[in-house]
């Protein structure tokens, strides 16, 4: 089968199509042949991990060196990237019970990768649910990553009807994801992101989008309850103003002081900060399956690679002139 393999961190130019074997499935697995996948942030950074300092490393500095040690000290560890995939199933393993053959799916592979090939084997058990009816393979497979972390984040805020929410980062595939699943909730959303971008995120349904390169939200006057921070790109500093009493500051991604932040507003503020992990879960993919299929979340695609030219996909991702998702087609 053919897969897109890099043997050495660097530049999209280490990504290389080549033959490789085509996995067989266990008896507990299942045989799906890709027919999409996505790139993701983390995408690239396992691509270009040498050049991923502490500094430049979104989480702290224990993560990064697991994650160092995970992907590779000096030569990648993980030779197939892409974590988000839909595609059919071709092959059962004699004790699957939940799917069968024929059956059409999507599912993520966390940081474990592999998705960037025609064939992949998965678990019964592990993040798969058939593709919703209302979505194509490529619409699919840029949903489980970032629509999975989002719904698990804001659970843990309890976002509810009568909120109001701002997403700080609100393009990307967890803030895009974050705006639609915050408005099911029934929460008055507002998205921040550049210029080239607000078109996208009032597609997405937000109530408001404010473009960060000409107003600032936490000068604006404005009070939430919710301000969720993809990137960590304010600080509770500045938007401890912004946010209502009893409100929160919740981040994606965070370092060594939000975490005192954490847990210093945990004693003394009525305003917290709140630093989670996700920990995504097949239930989770099933149940936004359910809602893509009542219409609450979609995914808007900017532009499709096949996969010969994945390396162009790559630059064009960071190049920063993608508004929406970018899939490579099988």
């Amino acid at each position: 089968m053919k897969a897109i393999v890099y043997e050495h961190f660097g530049s999209p130019d280490v990504l290389e199509l080549k033959d490789v074997k085509k996995p067989i499935p266990k008896d507990n697995e299942v045989l799906i042949r890709v027919f999409a996948t996505s790139i993701n942030y983390g995408d690239l950074v396992a691509r270009n991990f040498s050049e991923i300092t502490p500094s430049k490393f979104n989480m702290p500095l224990l993560f990064w060196a697991f994650s160092k040690f995970f992907f590779g000290l000096r030569k990648p560890k993980i030779n197939i990237l892409g974590s988000e995939f839909a595609g059919q199933i071709e092959l059962v393993g004699k004790d699957v019970k939940s799917f069968k053959l024929g059956d059409e799916v999507f599912g993520y592979l966390g940081q474990n990768m592999g998705a960037y090939a025609q064939y992949i084997c998965l678990a019964e058990k592990g993040i798969l649910a058939t593709k919703p009816t209302n979505m194509t393979f490529e619409e699919a497979t840029v949903v489980p990553y970032g629509a999975m972390t989002a719904l698990n984040l804001l659970r843990k805020v309890d976002v509810r009807s009568g909120q109001k929410v701002i997403i700080n980062g609100a393009s990307g595939s967890i803030g895009s994801a974050a705006v639609q699943i915050a408005k099911y909730f029934g929460a008055e959303v507002t998205g921040v992101c550049s210029t080239s971008r607000v078109e996208f995120v009032k597609a997405l349904g937000a109530d408001k989008v404010i473009d960060y390169t000409t107003d600032d939200f936490t000068k604006n006057g404005e009070t939430y309850d919710l301000i969720f921070d993809i990137l960590g790109k304010s600080s509770f500093l500045k938007c401890k103003d912004s946010l209502k009493q009893n409100g929160h500051y919740l981040l994606a991604s965070f370092k060594i002081k939000q975490l005192y932040e954490m847990l210093w507003t945990s004693m003394f503020s009525s305003k917290k900060v709140i630093c989670a992990l996700s920990t995504e879960k097949a239930e989770d993919l099933h149940f936004l399956k359910e809602l893509i299929e009542k219409r609450k979340i979609k995914s808007l695609i900017d532009r499709s690679f096949p996969l010969e030219q994945i390396d162009d996909a790559h630059r064009y991702v960071e190049s920063g002139q993608k508004k929406g998702f970018v899939v490579i087609t099988m």
